[in-house]
């Protein structure tokens, strides 16, 4: 587990915070001031995001995937995936995993040690071989799964992100799928944004469209493709609305067998 500093704002506290939780410190809410300053649609584009995820686990589920493993996955924030999975599918297994201290100490003692099927995975998401054996311990990889990786991959350049998700696919059993999210920000003010939050906790990049199309690969994009979150599978009619210069784009991708693409089987149909 990492060293716990309250001084040092956490991207995990920073997020939870703008979504409206109170499981943050003072350096957490000064350095969200200065954030919004320059990135006011934060708080909106982080519960879009958390909308897109539960969409995005609801439709793994109703293809039949009932195993989840959520790459850093944050602070508990309702729907968490193991409550979006359950939902379809009662006994769904979900294995979590973070490095930050706050977030492991809360998914342990408020949802793990209370929920048989949840695991909580200690481990910088870079560490792919420790979170693959713990997970084949509490979930089973000759089966699909449902890999997360929610505003996740712009904290990496794009060849890391590839190398650390290449571990992960290669894993996977055909069928399995990987949901990404990733936020985008243009503009000067955004910019500016970008280079506090770059500055003060982790560099933040801003993936090309394109470039992050290939962070799915060999996994195939399933309709409606990479698109703004808002816009993928939405459960309601989304107006017509003018560009942002701070957004999320998100798709989900699908592991095909040997033989060609997996058939999808929706439960909800």
């Amino acid at each position: 587990m990492a060293d716990f500093d309250p001084n040092t704002p956490s991207i995990a506290r920073v997020y939870d915070l703008v979504l409206g939780g109170k499981d943050n410190f003072a350096a957490d809410r000064e350095f969200a001031a200065r954030i919004l300053e320059f990135l006011p649609l934060v708080p909106v584009v982080a519960l879009e995001n958390r909308q897109f995820l539960s969409r995005a686990v609801t439709w793994a589920a109703n293809q039949g995937i009932s195993q989840f493993i959520d790459l850093g996955c944050g602070l508990p924030t309702a729907p968490n995936t193991h409550e979006t999975a359950r939902a379809i599918i009662g006994d769904a297994r979900v294995v979590y995993v973070d490095s930050d201290p706050v977030v492991i100490n809360h998914l342990r003692a408020m949802v793990a040690k209370r929920t048989p099927g949840v695991t909580v995975v200690d481990s910088d998401v870079r560490d792919v071989a420790t979170i693959l054996d713990a997970a084949r311990a509490h979930l089973d990889l000759s089966e699909p799964v449902g890999l997360i990786a929610g505003a996740l991959l712009h904290f990496f350049p794009a060849e890391a992100a590839r190398g650390l998700l290449a571990g992960f696919k290669a894993a996977l059993a055909p069928g399995s799928c990987l949901a990404i999210s990733a936020f985008q920000a243009v503009g000067a003010e955004s910019d500016e944004g970008l280079s506090i939050y770059s500055s003060t906790t982790a560099p933040v990049y801003n993936h090309p469209v394109a470039e992050l199309a290939s962070f799915f690969a060999p996994f195939d994009l399933v309709p409606p493709g990479l698109v703004d979150v808002r816009r993928w599978r939405p459960d309601w009619e989304l107006p017509d609305t003018p560009p942002r210069e701070f957004y999320g784009l998100a798709g989900v991708a699908r592991k095909r067998s040997a033989d060609g693409p997996v058939e999808p089987r929706d439960r909800s149909l």
